[in-house]
């Protein structure tokens, strides 16, 4: 084997493993996530205690933005079944209909800011309470996921224009899908656990 043959075979061995370790490290950095949300909700549960913990209704924009990610998860799980049926133009608007989807989700959180600003409830100040110092935190941290999630489905979706995925390669598209499954059931989880806690 010549020298150059050995570096190819190097190289090919270097991105099989890469690409096997790939989802495994996702999903420990997703658990890691995971564990800050369930610190700060702890944190919530702590706090409801306090004196100056005021009660108030989460504002109804809130649902549709919980219909807007479910939704978005569901068309990106059937760009990923497109994909493995190397229908690439069906895959294309799946893959806009979530990244809307999710603008969509923002856009409808930023509603839901603006309402809890206009019921007088602010997240820091004289006139800020904790439970609406929370509500902000937990919303926003889970944003910051999002927009971490929208830059991750523009990559998939410029990769997709490049022809880098077809029905037998799917990883990059699946890593994106498993993250963005992950922001969405981090949501649902948030709101049942407001919505319910009230």
């Amino acid at each position: 084997m010549s020298t150059l043959e050995r570096e190819n075979q190097l190289q090919k061995e270097y991105l099989t493993a890469k690409q096997k370790s790939a989802k495994p490290m996702l999903w420990v950095s997703m658990v890691s996530m995971f564990m800050l949300f369930l610190g700060i909700t702890s944190g919530y549960i702590v706090s409801e205690a306090r004196e100056d913990w005021v009660l108030f209704d989460l504002p109804k924009i809130f649902i549709y933005s919980t219909i807007f990610i479910i939704l978005s998860s569901i068309t990106f799980y059937l760009a990923k079944k497109q994909l493995q049926k190397n229908n690439l133009q069906k895959v294309t608007y799946l893959l806009w209909a979530t990244f809307f989807l999710g603008v969509a989700f923002v856009v409808s959180q930023f509603t839901g800011f603006k309402e809890l600003i206009n019921n007088g409830l602010f997240f820091t100040g004289k006139e800020s309470n904790p439970h609406a110092s929370f509500l902000y935190i937990i919303i926003g941290v889970h944003l910051l996921h999002i927009f971490a999630g929208l830059i991750v489905l523009l990559t998939v979706i410029y990769n997709h224009y490049k022809k880098r995925y077809n029905s037998s390669k799917t990883l990059g598209l699946e890593l994106g899908e498993i993250y963005w499954h992950f922001v969405d059931a981090v949501w649902i989880y948030l709101f049942l656990f407001i919505y319910f806690k009230g």
